[in-house]
């Protein structure tokens, strides 16, 4: 069965996660605090979409749109670091457009081994090792990674080629490709025979060009009718458009002027939407099948009203080779002379946008659901909150000293935030509290901090008070015999 062909997908893209950093103590005999030596975690593996010469069609990505990337791995005690997760390539055929799903342009994959990142893997998570500081000797918090990204792209095929054979339904266009080329297209006698494009490489002298063969256009085919509305975007990148036409038709209604000017109607409304320049393109209008006596006639009477506007006319045939090397030239003399006029191609340049000094790097504005409330937004405040674990006092008192150092806590009271006040940042939304810088670095427990000191966990005490009342029940006196034993 032959494979069919897909120029457009929607795919749903996740990178991986990067791995949790360790919170790990170094012990060993006569050195039981050791000093902290837990690993950072890895890197989560990104989505890439890169061109492959030998990939023509999206139909894996029609079966199978959905791709995720491996995780990094937990970093460990020792100082060993966590496995960064493995990237993930999908191959793309040259030519590929990708798009958000709001319609934006965000690549164009042109030339082999272009590569695009679809989506960023997550940080790996620092370990208490890497958090170690003069202040904090002995962290007992690691970072967590961060999630992956997750997106969803729609991926286009606009092929590569330099000339694009346009026409009605069985106006000779896979016949001339199939003559010119080594390409074999399916050839019948009846209409929509072609229901993909079909590429070949025509040589002629020193010139080696493209040539696309787009299905059958019939008027309307910019509005979704026929199979023209799918496959209009394949000859955006041709250097020149061939108007084929069928000298022998039979259909009393056609004749070659009008079926031209049908085709140019509609690639005047096709153009628009996006936002090429194919009215600049220049024109050859190629009268087919002359070997029959009735057609030869009918070339020649419309021959003076095409070149009257300006377009080169070619008459051949595809069963006698009837001009086509003039044909094959010409098209190349079209190509040579629109390479020319293209802007020489630029290596990729890496392009560096430094952070202006007056960056803060986070904004806050009011909550419009919460009274009072605000919300701060910024890459970085969003990338701590992420990188949290709010189960560990500590690591939220270490989140506490490095939102204040970043200025977060000055610019909420600048703007009459109240203690108490809800503030979201991210996914998280807290009563802010005022903190005094340093206080975390007093000594306390290992995972504890002594702002936080109103948690809501039940001690060992506690514990022991509550199983006593169960078991003696309230009113009992605790055994001071048992107790003293």
């Amino acid at each position: 069965m032959a494979s069919r062909f897909v120029d457009r997908a929607v795919i749903h893209v996740a990178a991986g996660d990067g791995g949790h950093g360790c919170a790990s103590i170094h012990r060993e005999k006569f050195k039981p605090l050791g000093g902290p030596d837990g690993g950072n975690g890895g890197n989560g593996g990104d989505v890439r979409l890169v061109v492959d010469p030998n990939v023509h069609t999206l139909l894996d990505f029609h079966f199978h749109p959905h791709a995720k990337a491996t995780n990094g791995r937990q970093g460990q005690g020792s100082h060993r670091a966590g496995a960064a997760g493995e990237t993930l390539e999908l191959k793309v055929p040259d030519g590929t457009v990708v798009m958000s799903e709001d319609g934006e342009v965000l690549a164009d994959l042109v030339g082999p081994g272009t590569t695009f990142v679809a989506a960023q893997g997550g940080r790996g998570g620092l370990g208490n090792a890497a958090l170690a500081s003069k202040a904090r000797k002995a962290p007992g918090f690691a970072l967590l990674g961060e999630p992956g990204e997750q997106r969803s792209l729609v991926l286009e095929l606009r092929s590569v080629a330099d000339a694009g054979l346009l026409g009605f339904p069985s106006a000779g266009k896979s016949s001339l490709i199939s003559v010119l080329s080594a390409a074999k297209p399916k050839i019948a006698d009846y209409p929509f025979t072609t229901l993909v494009p079909n590429l070949g490489v025509v040589n002629a002298g020193d010139t080696v060009f493209t040539m696309a063969d787009v299905p059958g256009l019939i008027p309307g085919a910019s509005e979704g009718k026929g199979l023209g509305l799918d496959f209009l975007r394949h000859i955006e990148r041709c250097a020149v458009l061939v108007h084929v036409v069928d000298c022998a038709t039979y259909d009393p209604g056609r004749d070659p002027v009008s079926d031209v000017d049908a085709l140019e109607a509609e690639l005047a409304r096709y153009t628009p939407a996006l936002g090429g320049d194919l009215d600049s393109r220049p024109r050859v209008v190629v009268l087919n099948k002359i070997d029959v006596p009735d057609a030869a006639e009918l070339a020649e009477m419309v021959r003076p009203e095409f070149e009257a506007r300006g377009l080169p006319v070619f008459e051949v045939s595809t069963v006698t080779r009837q001009g086509l090397r003039e044909l094959t030239f010409a098209l190349a003399r079209e190509v040579e002379k629109y390479r020319a006029a293209q802007p020489a191609a630029e290596p990729t340049r890496i392009v560096l946008r430094p952070v202006a000094v007056d960056d803060s790097g986070f904004s806050i504005e009011e909550d419009p659901e919460e009274a009072g409330g605000f919300i701060v937004r910024g890459a970085r405040p969003e990338r701590w909150i992420r990188q949290t674990d709010f189960g560990n006092d500590e690591a939220v008192g270490y989140l506490a000293d490095r939102l204040n150092r970043l200025g977060v806590e000055d610019a909420l009271a600048k703007r009459g935030a109240e203690p108490g006040c809800p503030v979201t940042i991210g996914d998280i939304t807290f009563e802010w509290e005022p903190s005094t810088p340093g206080v975390a670095a007093h000594m306390t427990g290992r995972g504890t901090d002594v702002r936080l000191e109103q948690n809501n966990r039940v001690s060992a005490a506690e514990r022991k008070e509550a199983r006593r009342i169960r078991r003696d029940g309230p009113d009992q006196p605790e055994d001071e015999d048992a107790t003293a034993r």
